[in-house]
């Protein structure tokens, strides 16, 4: 005989979580609160020296583009690119690019305010997403090879395997929902009319329907980028916290046995439990652990390099904050960064096997920026960040010009006409 639940009590039990949740976390503050005011304290120290000065410029430069209507312009000329590799439309290479650089969770920003816009419909969002919501260079060399393991030299190995297996995590997504529809082409392209051509006018017709002035639209978009990144504090705070709480009260504790048995299938060492289980919550802390535990260097590596791939739960809910008021499905995206991480740790394996004397001349010095908590180092952080931004604008516009003219090229044949 069967025991079946009725629906509404198995609703009503879901409701009960997050409140249940929620009187938790509180209760817990109460129980630890200095241990909980120092978390957050240092949480607002992280996003404030790190977060706000490297994520700024892209946020509020981005916004523009898309008011301009550059996304629309790269967003056709990129369109045989994006497509046949990742099964998404050509506006997604805008977000990949900006993604891939900045670093969680612009990626995912942008492809909520785009498909809102129906750039492309939910299932393509859910392939874009799940590869170009990633960390940003400035993170990985910056403050993990330089800040945690105190060699640059890391720093090209952690990038090099995060962007390879983040490249491929969405090759192998182009597979997913594969018969949903593909959105199509802006009615008002022409037949037989060249894609330079309709470039421009897409760019125009957006413009045009934008209709801002420029000093609105700047103020605009700073305002928008100033409130996400206030949502992403927020998050970054309250995550600090649970963690510190969980620690705290031996909850990480409980889970070490759990994650030992995981890591002895993988010949891992046991002393790197403390710095995944931090890792599934906070990639920082995770991050930090992995690289001062009591383990062989290429197994800390390894480690860090799939936790930076995870992202941590902070970020994923940011991303569903992102991605809030749209049809797009967040479990994708969460096997997304499993298989992230697993393959992450197999490049960064494969990468680790040749002299790490060898990469010196791929340090990127340029991302190098220590995390100190100083005046210079944050505006250091927002020079190199803007740098990058109008480089990566600039690198995009070239290659959007180069396919252009590679499309454009007609090979010339003569025939022999017999008389």
């Amino acid at each position: 005989m069967r025991l079946r639940i009725p629906r509404s009590k198995v609703v009503k039990l879901s409701q009960l979580v997050l409140p249940s949740l929620a009187v938790a976390i509180t209760l817990a503050i109460i129980r630890f609160p200095e241990e909980a005011f120092q978390a957050a304290f240092e949480g607002l120290d992280v996003w404030f020296n790190i977060v706000l000065p490297a994520l700024l410029p892209f946020f509020i430069g981005s916004q523009l583009l898309m008011g301009l209507g550059v996304v629309h312009f790269m967003g056709v000329l990129l369109e045989p690119f994006m497509r046949p590799l990742f099964n998404v439309p050509g506006t997604g290479s805008f977000v990949m690019a900006m993604g891939l650089a900045s670093g969680y969770p612009l990626g995912a920003m942008l492809t909520g305010k785009l498909v809102k816009k129906r750039f492309f419909n939910a299932r393509e969002a859910e392939r874009l997403v799940s590869f170009s919501n990633t960390a940003d260079p400035l993170f990985m060399v910056g403050a993990v090879a330089v800040g945690m393991f105190k060699d640059v030299r890391i720093g090209a190995i952690i990038t090099m395997s995060h962007y390879i297996s983040a490249l491929l995590v969405g090759i192998a997504m182009r597979f997913y929902a594969l018969k949903s529809e593909k959105t199509p082409q802006p009615a008002s392209f022409r037949k037989n009319e060249s894609i330079m051509l309709k470039a421009t006018r897409e760019l125009l017709r957006a413009r045009k329907e934008d209709g801002r002035p420029f000093g609105q639209l700047l103020s605009d978009s700073i305002k928008d980028s100033i409130n996400s990144l206030l949502l992403i504090l927020g998050f970054i705070i309250l995550f600090s916290v649970v963690i510190r709480i969980l620690t705290v009260a031996g909850f990480v504790n409980l889970l070490v046995p759990a994650v030992n048995i995981l890591l002895n299938v993988f010949g891992l060492d046991s002393s790197l439990s403390p710095a995944i289980i931090s890792g599934i919550f906070e990639i920082t802390l995770g991050t930090k652990l992995a690289s001062t535990a009591d383990a062989p260097l290429i197994q800390r590596v390894i480690v860090a390099s799939a936790i930076i791939a995870w992202s941590g739960m902070s970020v994923h809910f940011q991303v569903m904050s992102m991605l809030s008021n749209t049809d797009v499905k967040i479990f994708p995206y969460i096997m997304a960064r499993i298989l992230h991480a697993f393959l992450a740790g197999i490049v960064t394996y494969i990468m680790m096997t040749f002299p790490i004397g060898g990469f010196a001349s791929w340090s990127m010095p340029v991302f190098a920026v220590a995390p100190a908590r100083t005046s210079s180092s944050w505006l250091n952080i927002f020079a190199v960040s803007s740098q990058v931004f109008m480089l990566l604008f600039s690198l995009l516009v070239l290659l959007s010009i180069i396919l252009y003219l590679i499309k454009g090229f007609e090979v010339i044949s003569f025939k022999v006409i017999k008389k």
